[in-house]
């Protein structure tokens, strides 16, 4: 029975439907350590960051399919929370302003209390450390 939320990064979904050489495998077997007792989550931002591989929206539905990653809007909080984070970080000398997405992702994960997966967690420890991470 599933009783944990966890909100999936792009990246670990990209690694699997791209069949990444060096993440693939870990991050296949990360989902199904965690299959049995927790719903993954994923938002529109994760969707729009994956969808860009796909031509037609049919074919990401099917490699991406809601039965598994239950699809949840990024809470208008959470909104808040990562435009404050994101301006800590370009205010600490962050330079990339390609990142907000990031910020959203971690933001909803810390509002409404998720676990995440991500290979990307440096940010994520940085700017949510309330939210659990699981990372290779």
């Amino acid at each position: 029975m599933a009783n944990r939320y966890v909100l999936v990064d792009s990246n670990i979904i990209l690694d699997i439907v791209l069949e990444d050489k060096n993440w693939f495998k870990w991050s296949c077997e990360t989902l199904l350590d965690l299959s049995d007792e927790a719903i993954f989550i994923i938002n529109p931002i994760i969707y729009a960051e994956v969808s860009i591989g796909f031509d037609k929206i049919e074919e990401f539905e099917d490699a991406v399919p809601d039965t598994f990653f239950q699809r949840e809007s990024i809470p208008w909080e959470a909104g808040f929370l990562a435009g404050k984070c994101f301006l800590k970080y370009r205010r600490s000398g962050g330079v990339k302003r390609t990142t907000l997405p990031d910020f959203f992702i971690g933001a909803h994960a810390a509002v409404r209390k998720y676990e995440l997966i991500s290979r990307d967690v440096s940010r994520y420890r940085s700017y949510f450390p309330s939210v659990i991470l699981h990372h290779p």
